[in-house]
């Protein structure tokens, strides 16, 4: 499924490789386990005594969600975490001038208990199947996702490599990211993840999902165009993972990026971004609007 990176690549050779749809596994960069081992010592300080991954059996799931929400929150400020995210960026070849990065995200999935009922909260939610090309039309965007502590196949992230270049019947044409926005700032909580991307339409083989089975300190950069989805946590475990997007702003200001082969939402969202080298909004630096209006028949690649 990947394919082996190491430090010091070529950018521009990584990102036409991932827009082509390569899975790039990046073991061996030390910022990345520096940002592991910070982020462990993050959540262990702040769950004490309790073990991160054992947490869910230590909370009431409404209580959960909101110590989740308060750990995402902290852990998206902490300038040690955005350094560090920003050192494994540059080992891994990105030009901190040249790149936009998205927010910092904290995952968590508890165990879905059949015994015990867990309403719905986005700090714990599980993604379903999508592409994030089919919300945001960013051709050129590179997710980026790595485990906080080690995985198994029953806790994960799902890709489904065979269906990159084949188009998917989904939802997107009626996505409305701007009516997603608008409702997200008036009532938060009534939001939920599966508001934020569109849905798949087609009847789903998940057999041809594979598991992402890296290690801690390791990470994954693909393509936004790869279609993945959680897999249900069905362990006695909870997962905890970390991710982020990428954008490569001359790729973006070009056109270059993977090609575009179902997506049809009305907006792109560059307003999701930040430059690396200086945190300045994305929209600030190309001097355009948050969203931006995409034609439905407009193709990349």
């Amino acid at each position: 499924m990947d394919q082996e990176f190491s430090n010091a690549n070529d950018s521009e050779t990584l990102h036409a490789k991932l827009y082509e749809g390569a899975i790039a596994r990046f073991r061996d960069l030390e910022p990345m386990r520096e940002l592991v081992v910070f982020t462990q010592d993050f959540l262990e300080t702040r769950l004490a005594p309790h073990p991160p991954v054992e947490s869910h059996r230590h909370f009431e799931p409404k209580v959960l969600a909101e110590v989740y929400a308060e750990l995402r929150r902290e852990f998206a400020r902490a300038k040690e975490a955005r350094r560090l995210w920003r050192a494994v960026f540059e080992a891994a070849g990105l030009e901190p001038d040249l790149t936009a990065r998205d927010r910092l995200i904290l995952r968590f999935q508890p165990p879905h208990l059949p015994d015990r009922e867990r309403p719905w909260a986005r700090s714990t939610a599980t993604l379903r199947f999508h592409r994030d090309t089919w919300g945001t039309n960013l051709y050129a965007q590179v997710n980026w996702w790595a485990p906080v502590y080690p995985l198994d196949a029953g806790r994960t992230l799902m890709l489904f490599p065979t269906l990159f270049a084949q188009p998917l019947v989904n939802s997107s044409a009626e996505f409305d990211i701007s009516d997603v926005m608008r409702r997200n700032r008036e009532v938060p909580e009534a939001v939920k993840d599966g508001d934020m991307i569109p849905r798949l339409l087609d009847a789903l083989d998940w057999s041809q999902g594979i598991p992402v089975l890296i290690g801690p300190g390791e990470i994954i950069a693909f393509s936004a165009q790869h279609a993945h989805a959680t897999v249900h946590n069905l362990t006695d475990l909870t997962r905890i993972s970390m991710d982020t997007r990428t954008l490569r702003i001359p790729d973006h200001l070009a056109g270059r990026g993977a090609r575009n082969v179902d997506g049809r939402a009305r907006w792109t969202t560059p307003g999701m971004f930040k430059r690396l080298s200086d945190n300045q909004p994305l929209t600030e630096v190309l001097r355009i609007q948050a969203l931006q209006r995409f034609e439905p028949g407009q193709l990349v690649g």
